[in-house]
């Protein structure tokens, strides 16, 4: 069976970056996705389209193909006060590479990396881990098959159905939440 729209499909993978392993996948315990279902990068699909069961790959998705250029818009210096709490903060939160959750003034959730930690300011890097950096891959597919109706409806994981639970539309999503 070959890789292609509504199959699962599982890799076991190496990703290196400027010559470091920065993640390695085994076949024990493989990437499951839903092929063709925007859960990957696009150009990562489309390298691996086509291939069934045992192929190696090995492929590099440029920085504009994964994660995209660093964008220095998204690199902002915060006031020290908003990591306070009752005035105070916590000790070993603000430390350089340190990646924190956050959120911005419309409600959307953030992961930003402390880049830089200055007297009355921490530097926050919002972009993407990876941004600016060309991806190099090495694998091998370890499993093709078929999607179940129930997978290609909530998701692989359970996770469209759990989302619908999160916002209160949880319309027979079969979660038991009770929405």
């Amino acid at each position: 069976m070959k890789i292609e729209k509504n199959k699962v499909v599982a890799l076991s993978y190496t990703l290196t970056v400027d010559g470091d392993v920065m993640e390695t996948v085994n076949a024990d315990n493989p990437m499951e996705f839903i092929f063709g279902t925007g859960y990957l990068l696009p150009k990562f699909e489309e390298n691996v389209a086509g291939k069934s069961i045992g192929d190696d790959f090995s492929f590099t998705l440029t920085a504009s193909e994964g994660y995209g250029e660093v964008n220095n818009d998204a690199i902002v210096e915060l006031p020290v006060d908003l990591f306070k709490i009752d005035g105070k903060v916590e000790d070993g939160l603000l430390t350089v590479g340190n990646v924190l959750p956050m959120q911005d003034s419309d409600g959307n959730r953030l992961q930003g990396t402390i880049d830089e930690i200055k007297e009355d300011v921490v530097v926050m890097n919002f972009n993407h881990p990876l941004a600016g950096c060309d991806l190099n891959f090495s694998g091998k597919v370890v499993a093709v098959r078929e999607a179940t109706e129930s997978e290609l409806t909530n998701g692989l994981f359970n996770e469209k159905a759990a989302s619908s639970c999160s916002t209160g539309s949880c319309d027979s999503c079969g979660c038991g939440c009770g929405s």
